[in-house]
């Protein structure tokens, strides 16, 4: 197996290319932290990758053989999570973070759940079901990133919080990419949704269908930042560095759903991003939101909020 710091350096360089905002909010962390973060990204982009044909995050390419490519990615998993080397420097960074921080086997097999549904050519019918794709696509990686943080995988409540974060990005995710994920054959938008708002699912981006189609993201968007402001309050059992990190994250993907909001039918005219200033900005007022944590009002979790399986 190669050696961890070149594991780490390949890491890096993979975050750099793939993720501009969270690469940028995990130079915040503390220098262990951050260096098993780019190790779980790595391996969490190269799963993605090989399943959607793509290059970190790039143009999606269609692919003839996707059960296959999800059986590799299983295998390869199994394989470092039992501290074999698999060949592949993404994959045996799993094998290092596993054992690192004693990451429970089942947040790494959730996240595969998530790519065997998009193997499967899967659809939500309702929005129980768009919830539970979101865990499984990211909702997982955030229980994954906060035992990073240093949460003990025993701390559920925690973990809901960090699993909040990660609902919250996916679901600004599908907002943003609706017209992209149409264009690659995909709709993760309820079908119960679309039916109610009465969008043809195979017909989503039509210009008669936006006014409806804008209500729709809206609805992602408000949800987005109900699970948002219930990821804040977990960040009272982060350490400083981690909540710095954390609450940028929150900010910066967070712009994401509001502008998809804002913008209403001209949302998808162009890839909503969120700008190095509005990065930077974000970055300075986290600094002071995360001194300030601790004062955050420890309200329980709100019960109608969708909760990740145990």
């Amino acid at each position: 197996m190669p050696e961890r710091a070149a594991l780490v350096g390949a890491a890096r360089v993979s975050i750099a290319r793939g993720s501009k905002s969270f690469a940028a909010a995990s130079t915040l962390f503390a220098a262990a932290v951050r260096e098993r973060a780019w190790l779980l990204y790595a391996w969490c982009r190269a799963c993605d990758d090989l399943v959607d044909g793509q290059d970190h995050g790039g143009e999606r390419v269609a692919v003839t053989d996707a059960q296959r490519r999800v059986t590799r990615v299983r295998a390869l998993s199994v394989a470092a999570l039992a501290g074999q080397p698999t060949g592949d420097p993404a994959f045996d960074a799993l094998g290092v973070v596993a054992a690192e921080t004693r990451m429970p086997p089942r947040y790494v097999h959730d996240l595969i759940d998530g790519f065997q549904l998009d193997a499967d050519d899967w659809r939500p019918a309702d929005e129980d079901d768009l919830y539970r794709y979101c865990y499984h696509v990211a909702g997982a990686v955030g229980c994954m990133m906060a035992i990073v943080m240093g949460v003990p995988p025993e701390e559920e409540a925690t973990l809901d919080r960090a699993c909040d974060l990660g609902l919250a990005f996916q679901l600004a995710n599908i907002a943003r990419d609706v017209d992209e994920d149409a264009r690659a054959g995909r709709c993760y938008l309820p079908q119960a949704w679309l039916a109610q708002a009465g969008i043809p699912a195979d017909a989503v981006m039509a210009p008669a269908h936006r006014d409806a189609l804008v209500m729709i993201a809206r609805r992602l968007a408000d949800r987005a930042a109900l699970h948002e402001a219930s990821a804040r309050v977990g960040t009272r059992a982060l350490s400083w560095r981690s909540a710095w990190a954390v609450l940028a994250a929150a900010g910066i993907y967070g712009d994401i759903a509001r502008t998809v909001a804002r913008r209403g039918a001209h949302a998808w005219d162009r890839r909503v991003t969120t700008g190095k200033a509005a990065k930077l900005a974000w970055i300075a007022r986290a600094a002071a939101q995360a001194s300030r944590r601790h004062a955050i009002p420890d309200t329980p979790r709100d019960p109608l909020l969708w909760t990740r399986p145990r």
